[in-house]
């Protein structure tokens, strides 16, 4: 009996060890892009793209990093990206928990239906409106604005089902002690609903951040003066000052660009994973 247990642990020690390298290897192999960037980044020109091609730089070098300042006004499209998806992630963040809370909480004629053309929505390619939304801008005056940028980020059918699933796993008791209280319904939706679908709304504030801030299509069309400019159509501004020049400086600028989505993702994985079990568990 001692042998048989002591073999089935063995085999799942075994079975662990095996997963445990594979996904390191998995890991690797995902994060030798940015590995590479990063090396490269902190290279002299020269042997930026040597060959063979090494991954660890034999000297450190920030002189990149500086040009790239130096070069173009980078902190000017670093503050504009920072607007747009700072402004863009808190409203629809806003406006996708009201409407999940109107349609879970309240009732109204025609919720269902008005609910079944949101998720209608999710089936329209973004390149289908673009032409209409531009129009649509252009007339109200907010090309070359950053809320050409910003308004139309505030919608997301996305957002607004997610939150939805997640406030119908909230029981209604909740909602009926706080009533009984005497709450209001805006005190229920901030006090109760709103704590309890923090992970979820975590979730879509880290998906929204990233894909406003690395938004190259909806920059190029709407913003036009290099004042106005945000982080992609810098790198680009920055590609077209250097030429054939450097690419290690323009890759620095990229590796600077990644910072706030690796900073999201570091200070929000532990609610990306609460979000992802909860739903599992839904």
């Amino acid at each position: 009996m001692d042998k048989t247990n002591s073999r089935a642990v063995a085999r799942k020690n075994l079975r662990k060890t095996v997963i445990s390298l594979l996904l390191i290897l998995f890991c690797t192999f995902m994060l030798m892009p940015l590995g590479w960037m990063i090396s490269t980044s902190l290279r002299s020109p020269l042997k930026a793209f040597q060959l063979p091609p090494s991954f660890i730089p034999t000297e450190i070098n920030f002189e990149n990093y500086r040009q790239a300042f130096e070069k173009v006004n980078f902190l000017s499209f670093i503050k504009n990206s920072l607007i747009v998806s700072v402004s863009a992630t808190a409203l629809q963040l806003v406006a996708s928990s009201l409407a999940a809370f109107a349609f879970t909480r309240i009732n109204f004629p025609g919720k269902n239906v008005v609910f079944i053309m949101f998720l209608a929505a999710m089936m329209i390619p973004g390149q289908v409106v673009s032409i209409p939304r531009f129009i649509v801008m252009s007339k109200v005056g907010l090309i070359n604005h950053h809320l050409a940028l910003i308004l139309p980020a505030i919608f997301s059918a996305m957002s607004i089902f997610l939150l939805r699933q997640s406030m119908m796993a909230i029981p209604r008791s909740y909602d009926e002690a706080a009533y009984i209280d005497g709450a209001t319904k805006l005190q229920c939706y901030l006090k109760i609903i709103v704590p309890m679908t923090k992970p979820t709304m975590m979730v879509m504030a880290m998906q929204t951040f990233v894909a406003t801030w690395n938004d190259f299509y909806g920059a190029l069309i709407y913003i036009n003066d290099v004042d106005k400019m945000t982080l992609p159509l810098g790198l680009v501004q920055l590609n077209g000052v250097m030429g054939t020049g450097s690419k290690a400086m323009i890759i620095a600028g990229v590796v600077i660009s990644l910072i706030p989505s690796l900073l999201m993702y570091c200070f929000g994985q532990r609610y990306l994973i609460e979000g992802i079990t909860i739903g599992g568990l839904k």
